[in-house]
């Protein structure tokens, strides 16, 4: 199992250089930030860009892999998206990777677009992927869709980034399998138990693997961020990082249901991802060397 972590915007870069750099101090293999104009989860609190924080990131850190989760269409043309992320990947020196999802309105609705229905949202983002597909492996790319169009689009020098295919539903789970370098899901959402969780999870593993073979692929990896969707066990809001144990169980019967990542928000003093930084330094220095 590998283990990554999500940093938020919300503080300002003197106060968020120390925590990139302690992320990849405590050994974590990959650090993430959401890629929103106005987070839902932050309504109100102070927000930064994605990728330029990321750019710094880069700058205090050398080892640590580097990326969104996610980027969007409600905020990016997948051109315009392309070129900043072959500037990422050149400034971490390769560490840098792009999930990409489906993502709500709310940042759309800021830019003064109209509201999609959710059908819409996914054919929108599944043209998005497609045309990134399509610029990482092409020059001169003319292509006019339902959402998106380019006119002779130059990909010098080209791009290696992973794309991360986010999905949680059948439909957008098989699209991750047939066109993603690897999955990210955050489980089924709503107010469910732990164990419906993990069996929902079961069930998007499940469509996964009959997707990779009947497209003939393998060893894709899977991702799973624990800490973004809002379900709730016994009453209390699960926090991976509630306690070391807790964290120690939920990886082993990730790991058992084929994740090959788990990722975690780093702890706030106050929701969301109110927890202790202390566990945090505990779960990093004496659990997950176990668990690798």
């Amino acid at each position: 199992m590998r283990f990554g972590i999500a940093l938020l915007t919300d503080l300002t870069w003197s106060e968020a250089a120390p925590r990139w750099r302690a992320a990849e101090e405590m050994g974590f293999d990959h650090a993430w930030t959401y890629d929103h104009l106005v987070w839902g989860g932050l309504p109100n609190s102070p927000w930064r860009g994605a990728l330029p924080t990321l750019a710094a990131a880069a700058g205090v850190t050398s080892t640590i892999g580097l990326g969104t989760l996610v980027s969007a269409p409600n905020l990016h043309h997948p051109y315009r998206l392309f070129r900043d992320t072959q500037a990422l990947e050149d400034i971490s020196g390769g560490r840098f990777r792009l999930a990409v999802g489906t993502g709500g309105d709310r940042d759309s609705q800021v830019l003064g677009a109209e509201s999609l229905s959710v059908r819409d949202r996914v054919e929108r983002f599944f043209e998005f992927v497609d045309l990134l597909d399509r610029l990482r492996s092409e020059d001169h790319v003319t292509y006019k869709g339902r959402w998106f169009d380019t006119d002779d689009a130059r990909t010098l020098p080209g791009a290696h980034f992973p794309l991360i295919v986010a999905g949680n539903g059948p439909r957008s789970v098989r699209h991750a399998a047939r066109r993603g370098d690897a999955w990210v899901t955050t489980g089924p959402g709503g107010s469910v138990s732990l164990e419906q969780w993990l069996a929902g999870l079961a069930r998007a593993v499940e469509t996964f693997e009959a997707t990779l073979t009947k497209m003939g692929r393998a060893d894709v990896p899977r991702l799973v961020h624990v800490d973004s969707a809002p379900h709730t066990d016994t009453g209390e809001a699960r926090f991976a990082l509630r306690s070391p144990d807790f964290f120690a169980d939920l990886a082993g019967r990730l790991g058992e249901l084929g994740f090959t990542d788990m990722v975690v928000a780093w702890p706030r003093s106050e929701e969301p991802y109110a927890g202790s930084e202390k566990v945090l330094e505990k779960v990093a220095s004496e659990v997950m060397p176990g668990l690798r």
